[in-house]
């Protein structure tokens, strides 16, 4: 009786489970992840069909063909895997589906490496911080001071919120976990050649394309049940939340990282963004928030309890949503 009401709402049951195995294991180094196998096929693929020598319709072209390979690999592998263990057995099934739920959703490793950040600027270690900020940040950290650093980290924290447990959550509830993984796929796909260098500026285009689109909604998503996290949180600025997302959260070259990080800033009343070097160049950007205090390392850990916040408002709407 039990195991047949789970089997008719096995998606609520898989989400729940792994969402809980995240929060307890977050992402241990030592056992195999499908995002660590999809990025060495996206490598694989990129060294044989990326030639400088092509045209720039030519780019495009296999960029496309490497997406939706990857994109259709990932989806369809996943299905079949499913689809297999459902014939073998549901509990089979359950634990599987449960599995592939727990492997798409990053709030633990999220907040994990974070706060390796927080607790390097909390014993003025800075050589520290920027080594732990360095592995989950893009731009060149060896030049940030204390302030910078934290930034970073918040900003991050902040923008994977939705990359990293919304998103994943919301291609759960409605495609399952087949579909979670095929946004696995876009995400590391877009985090690997969506470049706007020499590179990558034509192969990654509709890399970068896909991931603007499949992130839309559940940005938007992400930003009022920020929000609304930022509204029950004790010592939070929900309306500087408010007053801030509708005022910047357009101000970032992508249509969706500002979303979540217009709400961040309101909320701890700190300014974001701005100009940020990569590779020993600057790129100009807008500030994202107030300048009401300075940033301090603590607001790392404020970021990662209105991450938290977030997703517990995700996963109860995706449940009501499922059953």
């Amino acid at each position: 009786m039990i195991l047949d009401f789970i089997l008719s709402h096995h998606r609520a049951f898989s989400l729940l489970t792994g969402f809980f195995l995240d929060t307890l294991l977050g992402d241990p180094h030592f056992l195999p992840h499908p995002v660590r196998l999809m990025g060495k096929f996206i490598a694989f693929l990129e060294k044989r069909l990326n030639k400088a020598n092509d045209s720039a319709k030519l780019q495009r072209f296999k960029g496309f063909l490497l997406v939706f390979f990857v994109v259709a690999i990932s989806f369809s592998l996943s299905f079949m895997i499913l689809f297999a263990c459902k014939r073998i057995h549901p509990i089979l099934f359950l634990s599987i589906e449960s599995l592939m739920c727990y492997q798409c959703i990053a709030a633990k490793s999220l907040c994990h490496e974070s706060m390796k950040v927080c607790h390097a600027l909390k014993i003025c270690d800075l050589l520290g911080a920027r080594k732990s900020v360095s592995m989950i940040v893009g731009r060149d950290t060896d030049i940030l001071d204390e302030r910078g650093v934290a930034k970073a980290a918040v900003e991050t924290v902040a923008e994977n919120t939705n990359d990293g447990v919304i998103a994943p959550l919301f291609f759960m509830t409605i495609l399952g976990a087949s579909g979670a993984m095929a946004y696995k796929a876009v995400n590391t796909l877009d985090s690997m050649i969506a470049y706007k260098n020499a590179r990558f500026r034509n192969f990654g285009f509709f890399a970068a394309k896909l991931d603007d689109f499949a992130n839309f909604i559940p940005a938007r998503i992400s930003a009022i049940l920020m929000i609304l996290s930022a509204l029950l949180l004790p010592g939070f600025n929900s309306k500087n939340a408010v007053k801030i997302f509708f005022r910047d959260r357009l101000k970032h070259a992508s249509p969706n990282s500002a979303q979540t990080e217009s709400v961040c800033a309101g909320a701890l009343g700190i300014q974001l963004a701005g100009n940020t070097v990569y590779g020993g160049i600057t790129e100009e950007k807008e500030f994202i928030g107030d300048k009401t205090r300075e940033i301090e390392e603590k607001d790392i850990f404020r970021a990662n309890v209105l991450m938290y916040a977030t997703t517990i408002l995700a996963l109860i709407l995706s449940e009501l949503t499922i059953i």
